[in-house]
């Protein structure tokens, strides 16, 4: 249990002293009441704390802030930049040029590499909504997902039919999915119900990968078409993160992420430099645009290319 540690106007500051630090239901809670209050929820942690996938995809997301504290200092824990108190809140530090010293010391743990694949995909009024992250996880680990739960640690071991029911019975959920198999593997799915029923999907599946033991992107376009084949998508987005094997996040340098691969629903031209492949069934054809090798952050240019060009 949690407490709050302190309350303003502008800010709830939680303290959490402790080497790993997850989207527990309390914390989950805490974001969604300061995202209602018009207030920041910042997570202060000392330098030795990790943070879980889950809750880093709300820190990135902008719904929570990861302060570290370090020595006299205090620092954002995603990007390194130096915060303050303001009286009301963490704020950044005036002036500030460079990185805080704790983010730019060594990691803890060997640097490996995490594949992210994030689609998106919109489902029928009815039916069930577990499939497509059930498909894309059993691709990737060779098993079935493990269990599945609102916040960490999860509750329910899986089953499709209570996960459909918890995400149509909401306008919205997030629902944490954990993967099985060899390697670390969790899914943050974003279900939104729209007119009609309706609900779209955002999906991300992170696998960790050690550093002797390298994602194997070369089987992407397959996987990519097998997954179209049983769940058409309307676009799958493919990175790496280099990172810790175990899909926590040290507050420390770690490296930056690298596009892959995009492949979007139908047959589509890229733009100039940017061409793309025809893959997937003919009743759900898709097109892969490969963007870069993961390592190499001169993807992005044409990751953005091509988005401008999509529209």
């Amino acid at each position: 249990m949690s407490t709050v540690d302190a309350l303003t106007g502008q800010a709830m500051v939680v303290l959490q002293d402790r080497p790993l630090v997850a989207l527990s239901a309390w914390i989950s809670g805490a974001a969604r009441d300061c995202a209602e209050a018009g207030r920041a929820l910042q997570v202060v942690t000392p330098l030795e704390s990790r943070v879980s996938l889950p809750l880093r995809t709300v820190v990135a997301g902008g719904g929570a802030l990861w302060i570290v504290r370090h020595g006299d200092g205090y620092y954002e824990g995603l990007t390194g930049r130096p915060m303050q108190w303001g009286g009301e809140a963490f704020v950044p530090v005036p002036d500030a040029r460079d990185y805080a010293p704790g983010f730019t010391t060594r990691l803890t743990a060997p640097i490996g590499a995490q594949l992210g694949l994030t689609y998106r995909v919109r489902h029928a009024a009815e039916g069930h909504l577990s499939g497509a992250v059930d498909r894309l996880l059993q691709l990737l680990t060779g098993k079935w997902p493990a269990g599945w739960g609102p916040a960490e640690p999860l509750e329910h071991p899986w089953q499709p039919d209570r996960l459909t029911e918890y995400a149509r019975g909401r306008s919205s959920a997030t629902i944490i999915v954990a993967g099985d198999g060899p390697r670390p593997a969790q899914a943050v799915c974003e279900f939104t119900t729209i007119d009609g029923g309706a609900v779209e999907e955002s999906t991300t599946v992170t696998v960790g990968y050690a550093p002797e033991d390298p994602p194997p992107l070369a089987h992407l376009p397959s996987l990519v078409a097998a997954m179209a084949a049983d769940q058409p998508l309307a676009t799958m987005f493919v990175q790496l993160t280099p990172g810790r094997a175990d899909l926590t996040t040290e507050a420390r340098w770690s490296g930056a992420a690298a596009p892959v691969a995009l492949a979007v629903a139908g047959g589509v031209q890229g733009p100039p430099g940017v061409q793309g492949s025809p893959i997937g069934p003919p009743r759900a054809p898709m097109t892969l645009f490969p963007l870069g090798d993961g390592r190499s952050t001169d993807g992005w240019q044409r990751h953005r290319a091509l988005l401008a060009h999509l529209g």
